[in-house]
């Protein structure tokens, strides 16, 4: 027992011993620090509904494009049950730059590159098959997923508030905003020809968001490693209003991410 006593008491004072050293590189002492980040990302639509949101849309006659009028062709979706946008994974890669004003405040910048996309789910009322004639028959979806291909280059900057050191720890909250430009290719975009069902909900493709989190410094010998959570609020709407069924029923798209990073300096 007193062996045991002994083994404990002697790591917890070589590892008091080595928190009590400054590490980090004296980074903080620096006025410009650089260093790059991982980035795990979760991303989710706020919805704003139309109020006729639930009404079926039609085919329009020797037309690609779609109608509130049961007149004017076969129906191409039946009334919405729900509209809603699951949690969709993504992660990125950036680049720190840190320039130090004070003991306690920073001004911080990590423009990065993002692979997320988003996805918003269609909820219809079952609807019977159509018979075409022909052996052709015209059956309906319940749920339909539109998926928003996003490669987004983000640039963010903000205020980072720090607490005194104390030892090799450190917490901070940071606030800010962001301009988000997505750079895919306009061909994951391009849908004419396409039949109204198979049109792409599309995204605008720059909007400002601002953003706030919390973070810790952890310093080792020779770097500084932070682990940060951060909440991302679009301040735009973010849909392309055009004349399909799946941007019709929708007033406005504001987005929602939750960033985890890990950001070393």
């Amino acid at each position: 027992m007193i062996k045991k006593l002994s083994l404990i008491f002697s790591l917890f004072t070589i590892s008091t011993a080595c928190l009590a050293q400054n590490w980090g590189g004296g980074i903080d002492d620096e006025d410009w620090s650089f260093g790059f980040n991982f980035q795990y990302i979760s991303a989710e639509y706020k919805i704003l509904k139309k109020e006729n949101w639930r009404a079926p849309f039609y085919e329009v006659r020797n037309s690609l494009g779609v109608s509130y009028d049961p007149n004017s062709g076969l129906p191409v979706t039946n009334s919405l049950n729900a509209i809603s946008s699951p949690p969709s994974q993504g992660f990125g890669l950036g680049f720190v730059m840190n320039r130090r004003l004070a003991e306690n405040f920073d001004i911080r910048s990590t423009p990065s590159l993002i692979f997320s996309d988003r996805v918003v789910s269609y909820e219809y009322l079952p609807l019977d098959p159509i018979d075409l004639g022909n052996g052709q028959t015209k059956n309906y979806q319940t749920l339909i997923d539109k998926k928003v291909q996003a490669t987004m280059f983000e640039f963010p900057i903000g205020i980072k508030v720090k607490s005194n050191r104390m030892n090799n720890f450190r917490a901070y909250w940071l606030g800010g905003a962001k301009y988000s430009i997505d750079i895919a290719s306009k061909k994951k975009f391009f849908d004419e020809g396409e039949t109204p069902i198979n049109k792409l909900l599309k995204n605008q493709r720059n909007y400002l968001s601002y953003e706030t989190g919390i973070g810790f410094d952890l310093y080792f010998e020779y770097f500084k490693m932070s682990p940060e959570i951060k909440l991302a609020y679009s301040t735009n709407d973010l849909l392309q209003h055009d004349d399909t069924a799946f941007a019709n029923p929708i007033d406005k798209l504001k987005l929602r991410q939750l960033t985890f990073s890990l950001i070393f300096q």
